[in-house]
């Protein structure tokens, strides 16, 4: 019983269960079903793509246009259509200067709109390498939509032009400023501001509103300033038409303050030495200068300095020996000369000055050694320090008035330490014009008429004081013979003479000490006498005088006779004077305070014996 139940129960459990077809079924249902929908939508794709061959898809846009599904030329025509940029944007250039303007259009400036280029972009959309790009890409313009850019070429070059064309007409060259002479007018033309427009700098102001495709802009120019290197001449010029607007009057003053002159500059020859030139300002920027040579005046004043020569002249004193003091017995006068340098710098201030055209000639003052203001204590003159007298009794007058003359020129004069006293150097010349007058002067182996004769009286005057002040002789020459105005009445005696002629024979000593000789002459009528007086100090040293003595005497020379056609017979006229001959010595000793010998001289002279030279009528017997 118990097997039996167990059956029932497995056989209900154990027995096979029956197949489903549908299993089967479905999944077949399921991939035909997909593979129809694959076949529908390949044919509607197929049939989409045919339909868009050779047109944009849809939901592309260009520059705010929907081109989809028109053809390439469709849609190069609309965008077309609807780009007005390149003609209605205008752009002004206005220069900054002046306030001129140009305009032109985007077109003109080489802006255009590249619609074949657009339109290929926007046809490509939707047309990738692949199939499933393509679709992928279909599928997200349909969805999303798509735009393109447009393309708008920018071509500078056309841009340039039109800038080139507006430099044309605002470019101008920097001009200096400039002088023209016409004779003896002067014009000047001011400076002129050069102007060049910088291209580079216009176009990128340009390009910023082209490329951001504004509607239009005012563009300034930029433009570039160059000054120019010379600016005004109006100064130069100014001062060239001053100078030449009156001639220049030259004047001067004589020493007795006469005028001289005038000499004139005559504008023709102003202008004749004007020139301009460009000077450089610290800034480094130029400047015209009118300027005038003055040199070629320079060999006119050399010709009129030396007549305009005012020679320097010593103050001349006396000694006064009640006070110690100089008495100025002649004023000093500072030398004139004629100072050519600044005479020319004068002359070219006046030339440039539009009131003062008179030009004072400019001179240089040289001052003596020895002036009026001058002291004794500055010179050392203290006292009379030595004195010569000699006799000039029986002269004619002719001869006296060369002795006054003559005399005079050495008067008040000052001898510096160590300078050679010169007695040929201060009696000048000794000439008509200097005013002498003819006497008897030794000349040859004769003593003849001549001017000047006496004069050596004064030298011998001269040499006796310098003698006994004991200042050392340079030259002393005697006379050829004995002269009878030395020796008669004369306490010196014979040899004390010093015999002078102008060009060949000088008296000369040095004042050998430390202190100022002054020389004080004077000739007095009443005794018929000239005196040399030397003040200065004493150094400590007297003069010893030893002899004259005659050593030996000669006779006179036989008389000669000479024919002179104008006198008659037994008239005769006496023309020299025998004289002896003779050798004399003196000799001189300087000794200081104590009697000891600084010095000795010898003053040893020999006088030829004269003959007396008579003049008689022809055939006379007396004549050899």
């Amino acid at each position: 019983m118990a097997n039996s139940e167990r059956f029932p129960i497995a056989s209900a459990y154990d027995a096979e269960p029956a197949f489903n077809p549908w299993l089967i079924r479905l999944p077949i249902l399921a991939i035909i079903g997909g593979m129809l929908w694959i076949a529908i939508l390949s044919l509607a794709l197929l049939a989409y793509w045919r339909v868009m061959d050779g047109r944009i898809l849809p939901g592309v846009h260009i520059y705010g246009v929907n081109v989809g599904g028109m053809s390439p030329a469709q849609a190069a025509a609309a965008v077309e259509a609807a780009f007005t940029y390149d003609d209605q944007a205008v752009f002004t250039f206005r220069d900054p200067q002046g306030g001129r303007f140009w305009q032109y259009s985007a077109r003109d400036l080489g802006v255009t709109f590249a619609a074949d280029d657009a339109v290929n972009a926007a046809y490509q959309i939707g047309r990738e390498a692949t199939p499933i790009r393509s679709l992928i890409e279909q599928g997200l313009t349909w969805l999303n939509g798509r735009s393109v850019s447009p393309i708008v070429r920018y071509e500078q070059a056309a841009a340039l032009a039109a800038l080139e064309r507006i430099a044309a007409e605002i470019e101008r060259p920097a001009i200096d400023a400039r002088l023209i002479f016409d004779g003896a007018a002067v014009q000047a033309t001011p400076g002129q501001v050069g102007r060049a427009l910088d291209r580079r700098g216009t176009l990128a102001r340009l390009d910023a509103a082209i490329l951001s495709l504004t509607t239009g802009a005012e563009i300034p120019l930029v433009v570039t300033e160059t000054a120019p290197a010379a600016w005004d001449a109006e100064l130069a010029a100014s001062r060239a038409m001053t100078a030449v607007s009156a001639p220049i009057i030259l004047t001067a003053e004589d020493a007795q303050g006469n005028s001289l002159g005038p000499w004139t500059i005559s504008t023709e020859q102003i202008a004749a030495l004007l020139s301009v030139e460009a000077v450089q300002n610290p800034d480094g920027t130029l400047r015209y200068d009118a300027s005038v040579n003055t040199e070629p005046f320079r060999a006119a004043l050399e010709a009129l300095a030396p007549g305009l020569l005012i020679p320097q002249r010593d103050a001349r004193y006396h000694f006064d020996t009640a006070s110690r003091s100089l008495l100025v017995i002649q004023s000093a006068v500072d030398q004139r000369t004629l100072d050519i340098d600044a005479t020319l710098q004068a002359i070219e201030a006046a030339i440039f000055s539009p009131t003062n055209r008179i030009v004072p000639l400019v001179f240089q003052y040289t001052p003596p050694r020895y002036h009026n203001r001058m002291t004794a204590q500055e010179l050392g003159i203290t006292e009379l320090i030595a004195e010569g007298v000699s006799s000039y009794a029986g002269s004619p007058r002719a001869r006296i008035d060369n002795i006054l003359l003559s005399a005079a020129r050495f008067d008040g004069l000052v001898i510096a330490p160590g300078e050679t006293f010169s007695f040929n150097r201060y009696v000048g010349d000794i000439t008509p014009e200097a005013g002498y007058v003819a006497s008897k002067v030794i000349y040859g182996d004769r003593t003849i008429d001549g001017v000047g004769g006496g004069v050596c009286q004064v030298s011998t005057t001269a040499f006796r004081a310098a003698f006994y002040a004991g200042y050392p002789f340079t030259e002393w020459h005697a006379h050829s013979y004995r002269v009878g105005y030395y020796e008669r009445g004369d306490p010196e005696g014979v040899g004390m003479d010093a015999a002078i002629y102008i060009g060949e024979l000088d008296l000369r000593f040095i004042n050998d000490t430390p202190y100022h000789l002054l020389i004080e002459t004077s000739v007095s009528p009443a005794s018929q006498t000239v005196h040399f007086r030397f003040y200065s100090t004493r150094v400590g040293r007297r003069v010893i005088k030893q002899g004259p003595t005659i050593v030996s005497v000669d006779p006179p020379l036989p008389t000669r006779y000479e024919v002179n056609s104008a006198l008659q017979p037994g008239q005769e006229l006496w023309v020299d004077w025998a004289a002896e001959g003779a050798f004399i010595e003196i000799g001189r000793l300087i000794v200081d305070e104590n009697g000891s010998i600084l010095s000795r001289q010898s003053f040893n002279r020999q006088y030829q014996p004269w003959g007396a030279i008579v003049q008689v009528a022809p055939g006379d017997p007396r004549l050899g």
